[in-house]
């Protein structure tokens, strides 16, 4: 079963970002993304592949608050259960 991160988002969350450069993360976008998109339709989801920088996921909130998290080196899982923290929490 998957994750619960990638059922529903918090409405606070306005925007999640990831930057990828690992193939890891690319399996977690493969695995999570659809189901994701489908739980969030009106959610706007940005996903970059970059080199030469840290991958991270970021979180955008209400009123323009931004957190992020370092997700380099996590599996699939480690990087749903980090989206699911971020979305949980309230900055």
């Amino acid at each position: 079963e998957r994750p619960s991160s990638t059922r529903g988002v918090d409405s606070t969350l306005r925007r999640p970002r990831v930057k990828l450069r690992q193939v890891r993360l690319l399996e977690f976008v493969e695995q999570n993304y659809v189901t994701l998109k489908r739980s969030n339709p009106e959610f706007p989801i940005l996903i970059r592949e970059c080199s030469g920088v840290q991958a991270r996921l970021w979180a955008r909130y209400d009123f323009g608050k931004e957190t992020s998290v370092s997700v380099e080196n996590m599996s699939a899982d480690q990087v749903a259960k980090a989206l699911q923290t971020l979305a949980q929490s309230k900055p």
